[in-house]
């Protein structure tokens, strides 16, 4: 692997390629991705883009009903500028060859509504969106001489230039400089050292930190852990979003219902086929989905159901199976026609609504690294993301963030790079023992269940207790058996996610009220003026955390 890149992107997804697309124009881009290069949340997104395009819309309308579902955390400047410059970042998909759907008008679009907007303003192509804009960002990026893609290559650690702060300086964009970051080639058993002038962040999010979750297995973490170790601040990291509605069938994993289908008219009902949701909220089977997923949480614990239903047979058979492709096939193969059948659904882990704190550009409190998509906390979103705000989101920010590189790459040539050491590991996953092979494994179950059970859609203080205690005792036992075991993906990433495990947790701890997607039985009111502000986190000085196994630097 090359070790000297202008640009060094974390992550394939929308964030990372829209990113790569506009700052190849100024020089060198590597993306390193854990996994395939398709393996991302993007792929996986159904819903789509939400957008003010369509005629009755306006942007005011689009940022109260953002600024609603945030329950007062989020930042109105970001909001503005997100929802106001979106037209434009949809224009260039678009432009690139996104093929959404198209509604009866001339140059007009179907549009759909989900949980939370008052007009009907997503942007979908059938119930694959995700797919479909991650299949032309990667095309586009495949095609560029000034991009280099690097698969199953997962970053362990950033390269951090430490800098003195003047005496009474307050500037903790100027404190510690990123440089690069330490690359596990999974397949070679090496760690390069690469060196970069930018680093960017696009890792996505956390949901396998819980058991049920709507997430690929990629989705460990990655990124808040890295940089967190690194010494950049996080913020909100108690905010989980749960989606309502995930496939709850032994055969399928990880499936969502797109809350698209709520859109075109489906119903919560239980098993008795008795509707619910007008019990929780005036919008019902539309409200926010911290609400609809707390909703289904109670009845399921109260009836002692595993699931309950979402129906939508009373529609047209034939608009069901061309609005909704990709659901209806998938339910068929499990024995579930939509078109005659409710469907079973359970709230799983689904979107990270805080991450690595930045500015408006994606810049993090670290020079130089900027994070970008799921793995960021912009102040978009505040206690609860507003259904599809978040691929919006992402193309917004790496816009505003390839702006400010652009701008930012000759100043930082003219720079010399620090020495570097080169780092590997002393030994390939290959040889792991299967003992060693089962702690690993069972820690990672170990923090899952324990995420779901205590950390989840309900909490109290008291669980949030015993949940920090077993974190902090799965740690203590990784710290001591750790150096005795080769470096793999498994174990790095079970690292990061018992970090960011401890993370939530702590974040959750600190908030002793109910907002938005935190809701805490023993502090259900919402609290005031004091309370709506950001939970941020940083790794203090006198910490420590866990080394990599078996590695080696200088």
């Amino acid at each position: 692997m090359k070790n000297q890149f202008d640009y060094l992107v974390v992550g394939s997804g929308i964030a990372g390629l829209t990113f790569a697309l506009k700052a190849a124009k100024s020089g060198t881009v590597a993306i390193v991705t854990k996994k395939d290069k398709l393996e991302t949340n993007t792929n996986y997104a159904q819903g789509g883009i939400a957008c003010v395009i369509g005629q009755d819309d306006a942007f005011g309308l689009h940022v109260q009903d953002t600024l609603d579902s945030g329950d007062g955390l989020c930042h109105p400047d970001i909001v503005d500028f997100v929802i106001k410059t979106g037209p434009d970042r949809v224009k260039e998909l678009v432009e690139l060859g996104v093929a959404f759907n198209l509604g009866t008008g001339a140059d007009s679009f179907d549009l759909g509504r989900e949980g939370g907007h008052s007009r009907n303003r997503i942007l979908h192509a059938q119930d694959m969106t995700g797919k479909a804009v991650e299949k032309v960002l990667i095309a586009a990026a495949e095609s560029d001489p000034n991009i280099a893609i690097f698969e199953n290559h997962l970053v362990l650690d950033l390269v951090i230039q430490h800098q003195s702060m003047k005496a009474g300086s307050v500037d903790l964009y100027q404190q510690d400089t990123c440089r690069g970051a330490f690359v596990y080639d999974v397949a070679g058993g090496r760690i390069h050292t690469v060196v970069a002038n930018a680093v960017l962040l696009c890792t996505g999010g956390a949901g396998k930190v819980y058991l049920y979750t709507s997430n690929p297995d990629v989705a460990t973490g990655d990124g808040l852990a890295i940089a967190y170790r690194a010494g950049a601040e996080l913020a909100n990291l108690e905010f989980v979003q749960f989606h309502p509605t995930c496939l709850y069938h032994p055969a399928a994993k990880n499936f969502l219902i797109s809350e698209a289908v709520r859109g075109e008219g489906a119903r919560l009902i239980d098993k008795r086929g008795r509707t619910f949701m007008e019990k929780y909220h005036p919008l019902k089977d539309l409200a926010f989905r911290d609400i609809v997923a707390r909703a289904i949480d109670t009845e399921m614990k109260t009836s002692g159901d595993d699931c309950v239903f979402l129906d939508i047979t009373h529609k047209d058979s034939e608009f069901l199976k061309g609005r909704f492709p990709n659901i209806y096939s998938r339910c068929l193969s499990l024995g579930i026609d939509i078109t005659k059948d409710p469907i079973p659904v359970v709230p799983a882990a689904h979107y990270m609504c805080g991450g690595i704190l930045t500015n408006r550009s994606g810049r993090t409190t670290i020079e130089n690294l900027y994070a970008i998509g799921e793995c960021a906390c912009t102040g978009l979103h505040g206690a609860n993301r507003l259904a599809s705000n978040s691929l919006l989101e992402a193309m917004v920010f790496s816009h505003a963030a390839a702006v400010e590189c652009m701008e930012r790459i000759g100043s930082w040539r003219s720079r010399v790079f620090p020495e570097v050491p080169e780092c590997w590991a002393g030994t390939c996953a290959e040889n792991t023992s299967q003992s060693e092979m089962v702690m690993i494994a069972h820690n990672w179950d170990s923090i899952r269940r324990l995420m779901w059970n205590y950390v989840g859609i309900v909490r109290t203080d008291k669980r949030l207790a015993l949940a920090l205690t077993h974190v902090l005792q799965i740690k203590m036992e990784l710290k001591e058996h750790m150096p005795n075991i080769p470096l793999s993906s498994d174990l790095a990433e079970l690292q990061g996610l018992a970090l960011v495990a401890e993370l939530i947790i702590r974040c959750a701890i600190r908030r002793r009220e109910s907002r938005g997607l935190h809701y805490n039985v023993d502090h259900p009111a919402k609290g005031g003026v004091d309370c709506a502000k950001d939970t941020i986190v940083r790794k203090s000085a006198a910490e420590e955390f866990l080394a990599l196994p078996a590695v080696q630097c200088g």
